[in-house]
């Protein structure tokens, strides 16, 4: 049975997806949630794959000569979790966002059930600028 959540943790936990999609930039509380949940969802990779790598080596040190038989899936499961390994940080996703595109698992956010302007008070810098300049091309 599951333990009941603390009030710390809960109010610790992220409440933002890991992703720049519908953040105004001038929002500087929103943006930093923003940029705190994509660097925890990075350490949270680098963290399931260091554990990956202990229970390979483990595995290795315990069956010696056949750990090419019997260590397979563990070893596939730790190159299939490698290239997100690495904690990158948040500037090059925040500078080179593409509104619609970009999330952590390449899909768009909107199509896959998450709204973030639901409430109406959330907008991109650059629909903002075009707002204000009357083009409607965005």
């Amino acid at each position: 049975m599951p333990t009941p959540e603390s009030e710390a943790f809960l109010a610790k936990k992220p409440t933002v997806p890991p992703t720049f999609d519908g953040v105004d930039y001038n929002d500087t509380p929103r943006l930093k949630a923003a940029q705190d949940s994509i660097l925890k969802e990075q350490w949270v990779k680098s963290m399931m794959n260091r554990l990956i790598r202990q229970e390979l080596q483990k595995c290795y040190y315990r069956e010696g000569v056949n750990h090419l038989e019997k260590c397979g899936k563990l070893r596939e499961r730790y190159f299939e979790t490698l290239p997100d390994a690495k904690v990158r940080g948040y500037l090059f996703q925040q500078q080179n966002y593409i509104p619609g595109q970009d999330d952590p698992a390449g899909q768009d956010l909107v199509s896959a059930g998450f709204d973030p302007r639901a409430d109406g008070v959330m907008a991109t810098v650059p629909e903002k600028v075009a707002k204000e300049k009357g083009d409607t091309r965005l």
